[in-house]
């Protein structure tokens, strides 16, 4: 990097409330409601998400109502069985996926940028595409209501049930379209927070000085990016299934209803942990400040968030002991269930290490926190009784095991986050919440949540089933349901008087002073209300905990005379560093307001309602739009004009994110490989579990019994792929635009070669996918392989485009190497699965 001293001159008040004037226009939202549709300010997006995500638990809130009057007594008649089993659908898939991971993700989309000193998120349009489909995709959910077609399978959706013979209807294609609708915007805030975390901290903020909530965001955001992918490539399966007649679950032509519950809860138990690290992130933001001292163990803590992440993903089938698994693969999963635990619990003691050690500050927040340390304790002593596979035998299916859910989760998660809500509240409004009304909203929280699900372990202990709408009087529990039932409209009413103290805060608040509660970390230099750009200039961090280290931090963070203080250049800028030690690296030009998010996903509804409606054709025919809104996205990400350099401040010039080894859209690229490769496992997994539970595999007259030239000349065409983008790199940075172009332009068209033609050779060996599992399975590697070649042709092609007009050359050459490295996960990804569908029964 290169200096010029006279940047680096003191500026006078005047000056410095001109640059403060110009970040406020380069980074307001546009006026009216065009400003609003248009808008990507990672604030208001992230405010969408959490009112959104409160919104879909006061819905969900609403159903679990119905479904405890229905038990209240044993013949009860509030629910017919039909609409009963509906509402214990939506009622947990709006939980678990409409409110609990999304509300979670606002969080960290609107804290994270401020917590670790950066202006933004890195790709913002990214998050606002994400936030549309999060809602449309819940209105697509919900939809199911006006056609009285409401999924009704429970929320873990287990086939044969839901399959076309149990559930010929249209229930069980809206929840699989409308869920997975609204799992792109997980993955897509996965990708969006691991990037952030890693290249956008505050100068100084080296990995041992992040907040432990950026450390809990970042480990959940690796567990959304491997764990959300087997549920999404289940969900893609059984639609295959019901729309299409595939077998993948059929086990009268090889197929197995059990691949649907591992593929399932791959997903499904990683996900409680998904929902429990950002509170537990939040809970270690909130006891050092009010313990009043730095928190105990921070090093162990970072170490048990990795070490359940990890964990997480060895316990799928701890909710499958009644299956049949064999007793050796029931003892590791058991022991496992229980190792999870151990880092839990360094948790929770490090936590009271904090509080035990320091000068204890009992304000609302850790009302809360009070809360969840009872309740989710609770909850985790009754999870290992669960982990004993014996004791798992008796009360599986049963309402002890719903207590036990609740417990977990809403001790793990909506206590943490309502600490947080009301922690974070005077930094989002400038006021101070209501004592009265918001102590009062806690105890009924509290008590009536304990009131309603701790019977509950005694009807299930007692025989109680889950998911029946009604139960015999000989079971002796109806005056325990009535309790349950009465006290869940205690926990209801406490849970709306939260969210309306919440909302009144805004308006009718007593005005707070600045870090009312005196915190030490970075997000609380910021004034109030908070401008869209956060920082004036962006802070250098010393300290865990700057603010109690740096007085003068927070006027500091107010003046423009820091990195990237002079607005001079008129764009929306980051701060990019080093993954580890955080040092300043390049700067990082952002995206404005733009209608592409919303037209995006008002295409992908579109086209998703016309499938559901059995218009295939008509759906096929949104793709064109929809692939031309995605290429003027990524056409206008970038400019010919973008500098290779670019002013930063404090004297220094630092390389644009387009020169960067480090930049944002490599780390991007990184992660999506994560996400789609996790998917192309979950594909792999599926092949090899039905082939070990099928005697043929393939069956007689399907599969080769050789390889002929017909099998083996795709491979070819790979080789041409990945030599031409070897060549084309070589190109880039010898500076030969026309070689370069040359190479890209083949690559794009032996990609696009192997993505058409080798369904053909595949034609001659596998019958059709109606047939058998094997054939069902083999067509989808296929296929799924070739939809991946024909995205790194197209991106090939893209990218040879931009090298003729001028946007990439030696110096900036982020855009290839992104293209290329897709382009080779692609290559690697179909020379696999040619091998698995090919070269695989060849040799068994």
């Amino acid at each position: 990097m290169s200096r010029k001293p006279s940047d680096a001159r003191p500026i006078d008040a005047g000056e410095n409330a001109r640059r403060l004037d110009a970040l406020a226009r380069i980074w307001a939202n546009g006026p009216g409601l065009a400003g609003q549709l248009t808008a990507v300010n990672h604030g208001t997006i992230a405010v969408r998400f959490i009112v959104t995500g409160f919104a879909f638990l006061l819905v969900g809130g609403l159903l679990s109502m119905f479904i405890r009057l229905q038990l209240a007594w044993f013949d009860a008649e509030v629910l017919d069985p039909a609409r009963y089993a509906q509402f214990v659908t939506l009622h947990g898939t709006t939980m678990m996926f409409l409110f609990a991971v999304p509300i979670m993700e606002g969080f960290a989309m609107y804290l994270l940028p401020k917590m670790i000193g950066a202006r933004d998120l890195p790709f913002p349009r990214l998050s606002a595409f994400g936030w549309w489909c999060y809602l449309f995709g819940g209105l697509f959910l919900y939809s199911s209501l006006l056609f009285d077609a409401a999924p009704d399978g429970g929320w873990f959706m287990y086939v044969p049930l839901t399959d076309a013979t149990f559930s010929p209807g249209k229930g069980p294609d809206f929840w699989l379209i409308g869920v997975t609708f609204a799992e792109i915007a997980a993955v897509t805030a996965a990708v969006e927070l691991i990037v952030a975390v890693l290249v956008t901290r505050a100068p100084g903020m080296d990995i041992r000085k992040m907040p432990l909530f950026a450390w809990a965001i970042l480990v959940t955001a690796f567990m959304i990016a491997l764990g959300f992918p087997p549920l999404i490539m289940a969900s893609i399966l059984l639609e295959l299934q019901r729309a299409f007649g595939f077998v993948f679950f059929d086990p009268a032509l090889g197929g197995d209803p059990l691949l649907w519950q591992h593929l399932f809860w791959l997903f499904g138990h990683p996900e409680v942990y998904i929902i429990f690290l950002p509170a537990a992130g939040m809970v270690s933001m909130v006891v050092p400040t009010f313990a009043r001292r730095p928190v105990v163990g921070y090093s162990w803590i970072v170490l048990a968030l990795v070490a359940t992440g990890f964990l997480s993903f060895g316990l799928w089938v701890h909710h499958m002991f009644a299956v049949g698994i064999p007793l050796l693969a029931l003892g590791f999963f058991s022991a496992a269930s229980m190792a999870v635990a151990i880092p839990t619990a360094i948790q929770v003691f490090a936590w009271i290490a904090t509080l035990w050690s320091g000068r204890p500050w009992l304000r609302l927040p850790m009302l809360h926190i009070f809360g969840f340390f009872v309740v989710f304790v609770l909850g985790g002593l009754t999870g290992v009784m669960l982990a004993f596979v014996p004791f798992d035998w008796q009360a599986h299916d049963t309402h002890f095991v719903v207590a036990h859910l609740h417990y977990v989760l809403i001790g793990g998660m909506m206590f943490p986050l309502f600490a947080g809500l009301y922690y974070w509240l005077p930094l989002a409004s400038g006021r101070m919440p209501s004592e009265s009304t918001s102590r009062m909203a806690f105890w009924l929280v509290f008590i009536g949540f304990n009131l309603t699900f701790l019977p509950m372990h005694l009807t299930g202990l007692l025989g109680m089933p889950r998911r029946v709408y009604t139960y015999s009087p000989e079971l002796g529990v109806e005056w325990l349901n009535l309790l349950s039932t009465a006290a869940g409209f205690v926990l209801a009413v406490g849970i709306v008087a939260i969210l309306v103290d919440a909302a009144l805060c805004f308006v009718h608040g007593r005005r707070g002073r600045a870090n009312p509660w005196r915190a030490g970390t970075l997000e609380w230099a910021l004034p109030v209300p908070v401008p869209n750009y956060n920082f004036a200039s962006i802070p250098v961090v010393t300290d865990l905990y700057p603010l109690w280290g740096d007085r003068g931090l927070a006027a500091r963070c107010a003046r423009t005379d820091g990195w990237l203080g002079n607005p001079a250049s008129g764009r929306r800028e980051l701060l990019g560093t080093g993954l580890v030690s955080a040092r300043p690296e390049q700067v990082v030009f952002l995206s404005g307001s733009s209608w592409l998010p919303l037209a995006c996903a008002l295409v992908i509804t579109l086209l998703l309602a016309l499938f559901i409606s059995g218009h295939y054709l008509l759906s096929a025919a949104c793709l064109p739009p929809l692939l031309a809104l995605f290429v003027a996205w990524a056409w206008t990400t970038g400019h010919r004009h973008a500098p290779a350099r670019a002013d930063a401040g404090q004297g220094t010039r630092l390389a644009s994110q387009y020169a960067s080894r480090n930049a944002p859209g490599w780390w991007a690229v990184v992660a999506t490989l994560l996400i789609v490769g996790s998917l192309f496992a979950s594909l792999v997994f599926a092949y090899f579990y039905l082939w070990l539970g099928s005697e043929t595999w393939p069956p007689p007259g399907q599969g080769s019994a050789v390889l002929g030239v017909a099998q083996a000349w795709p491979l070819a065409l790979l080789a041409v792929a990945g030599l031409a983008g070897w060549r084309a790199t070589r190109a880039v940075h010898a500076g030969r635009v026309r070689h370069a172009v040359v190479a890209m332009g083949l690559a794009a068209t032996a990609a696009a070669a192997f993505a058409c033609l080798h369904p053909a050779a595949l034609a001659g060996v596998v019958g059709a996918p109606q047939s058998h599992a094997y054939a069902a399975v083999a067509w989808t590697l296929a296929g799924y392989c070739a939809a991946h070649m024909a995205v790194a042709s197209l991106l090939c092609g893209h990218v040879a485009a931009r090298v003729a007009r001028g946007h990439v050359d030696v110096e900036r050459d982020l855009e290839w190497r992104v293209a290329h490295a897709f382009l080779r996960y692609a290559l690697a990804q179909a020379a696999i699965g040619w091998g698995v569908v090919h070269l695989f029964p060849v040799l068994q």
